[in-house]
């Protein structure tokens, strides 16, 4: 029973380290093949399963193959199940979030006014989305120029430079 627990154990501290750190094993599981599905979070599953399931199973039935038997499969099935979530979250963890960075060069369209001492207001397309936005400007900037975004000053204020198309 003692060698289960311990087993199970090392599930749950692999998940912790895995949660404070971060994917630090994924690489080198990548490596196995299985599509993902071999992750830091699928070995924490089936270890804490095998482990702790099989210790249940133990205790309950006093058998050491049918422990061993059933905390291989709970190990298998938590596993396989938390692989292929953590594979699923991967997958859509970048499904089209704006980052302000992703803003610089983008080109817009001044709405109202930037003065050479202050902010006005321009319209883009980010990530498929319209987002309007206050902007400066190195020089006054009428309504209605098409301008380059050249750096971002805070997520609701960016730095523009009208676009001159030949």
């Amino acid at each position: 029973m003692t060698t289960l627990l311990l087993i199970g154990a090392l599930g749950v501290v692999l998940l912790v380290v895995a949660l404070l750190i971060g994917d630090f094993l994924d690489g080198a599981l990548e490596s196995l093949g299985g599509g993902g599905l071999f992750s830091t979070e699928a070995l924490a599953g089936f270890l804490g399963a095998l482990g702790f399931g099989g210790a249940i199973a133990l205790e309950l039935t006093g058998s050491t193959p049918l422990a061993w038997t059933v905390g291989l499969a709970l190990g298998v099935g938590l596993g396989g199940l938390a692989g292929w979530a953590g594979k699923k979250l991967h997958e859509h963890g970048d499904s089209g979030a704006t980052n302000t960075r992703d803003l610089v060069e983008q080109i817009g369209t001044v709405l109202s006014d930037i003065p050479a001492d202050g902010y006005g207001v321009v319209s883009l397309s980010a990530g498929g989305h319209i987002t309007r936005l206050n902007a400066r400007s190195s020089t006054p900037v009428p309504a209605g120029t098409t301008v380059s975004v050249v750096s971002v000053i805070s997520p609701t204020a960016v730095q523009v430079e009208p676009l001159f198309l030949p």
